[in-house]
C-alpha cells in the first residue's frame, strides 16, 4: 500500500524531543483499515518513506485518531527542511 500527502513538519518538546509531520485524516483512517494487518504493537507501523530524494525506514504512531511520521535528522539535512515547512511525503507499507 503506498500513500502520498502533504504535511508540515512540526517540532514535539516533550521528554525526547523530535520532528513529525502529520498524516491527514483520510489517509490516517485508510492506515486504521490495514491496522490488524501491519502493526506489530501499540498501533505502530512500520513503512518505508521518502521525501524529495531521502528515503528512510520508520514507524508511523498513532496520536490523536490520526498517525504521525517522525523526521530523522538526516532526512531535514538533506532536504534542507525544518519545522514549519510544508513537505510531500510518500509511504510504502508492506502488507
Amino acid at each position: 500500500m503506498e500513500i502520498e500527502f502533504e504535511g508540515e513538519i512540526w517540532f514535539w518538546r516533550g521528554p525526547a524531543p523530535w520532528f513529525f509531520v502529520t498524516v491527514p485524516q483520510t489517509e490516517s483512517d485508510d492506515l486504521k483499515a490495514i491496522l490488524s494487518y501491519v502493526t506489530y504493537g501499540w498501533g505502530m507501523i512500520p513503512v518505508r518513506a521518502r521525501i524529495g530524494e531521502t528515503e528512510w525506514e520508520t514507524s508511523l504512531f498513532p496520536k490523536d485518531g490520526r498517525y504521525i511520521v517522525p523526521i530523522k535528522a538526516s532526512v531535514r539535512r538533506a532536504e534542507n527542511i525544518d519545522e514549519g515547512d510544508t513537505v510531500t511525503v510518500a509511504l510504502d507499507i508492506n502488507l
